[in-house]
Formats: C-alpha cells, structure tokens, sequence
C-alpha cells in the first residue's frame, strides 16, 4: 500500500510541475499580459514595435510593415538608427500597451485601422512615456504598419 501511495504521490507531482512550464514563443500574445487577440490591428502593431524596440535586427518590423514603410526603414539599417530618426523615440527598455479604449465594431472585415500606442519606458535611468499613432492596413489577411505618427491631430 505504502510503495502504491508514493507512485501515485510521484505521478500527480509531475502533472504539477509540467502545468508550470512556462508557455512557448510562438503562442505568445502581445500587450501586458500576453493575452491579445492575435488577429487584430492591436497585436500587429504592438508587435511591429516589440521587433524594433526589442530584435537585434529589422527583419521582424520589414516582415509587418508596407512596401513604403519597409523602404524607409531599411534605409536607416539599424533598429537604433530608425528609433531615433524615423520615431524620434529611444528606450534602454520600453512597454508597449495599444489603447483599447476607443475601439468599436469588429476589425476583422476592415481594410484600415488606426491604433493608438502607450510607450513607457526608461532612457538613460529616466522614465520616459509617449504616444505614438500607427496607421495599419491589411493585406492578405494580415495587418500591416503603414504610417507613425506622433500624434493624431498633427
């Protein structure tokens, strides 16, 4: 009885342990808490500046932005070149939140969006927080960066 009582004591543990294994990367949502819907013009754009603020290259931003914007970003080489000159926006470490406050209907027929972004972060051990406004168009069925600006009524 006692040997039956520890191999099920062992069988339940390692259920335990493997529902604490932390989630894979490529089911990882975008926004504070991962829990985004993956199929909106939030997460796009969320995730278009999680590859520039974050990736050593622009490879992830070239792949979510128009033929237009991938242009001018590549012109600029580096992640840090096109935070500065192109955003006028650097962070050492940045959050990144959509705001979801002003969305109605459903996105998932439209063809334009227009989502607005939180930028907190640290810059030279300053805190440092922003806006920035990202127009999205979808292609194919998937959303991309079209325009940044940094405010909606300029």
């Amino acid at each position: 009885m006692n040997k039956y009582l520890s191999v099920v004591f062992i069988v339940v543990s390692l259920f335990f342990i493997q529902g604490c294994e932390p989630a894979t990367k490529a089911g990882k949502g975008a926004g504070k808490y991962g829990m985004m819907d993956t199929n909106t013009p939030d997460f796009a754009a969320v995730r278009f500046f999680e590859h520039v603020y974050r990736d050593k290259t622009l490879k992830g931003a070239l792949s979510m932005s128009t033929p237009r914007l991938a242009k001018l970003l590549t012109s600029y080489h580096t992640n840090r070149n096109v935070q500065r000159h192109v955003f006028n926006l650097t962070y050492d470490e940045v959050e990144i939140q959509p705001d979801t406050g002003n969305t109605i209907g459903r996105n998932e027929f439209a063809k334009n969006a227009v989502v607005t972004l939180f930028f907190t972060g640290m810059r030279n051990g300053d805190k440092i927080e922003d806006i920035r406004v990202v127009e999205m168009v979808r292609q194919d069925k998937k959303w991309l960066v079209d325009k940044v600006r940094a405010d909606k009524y300029l």
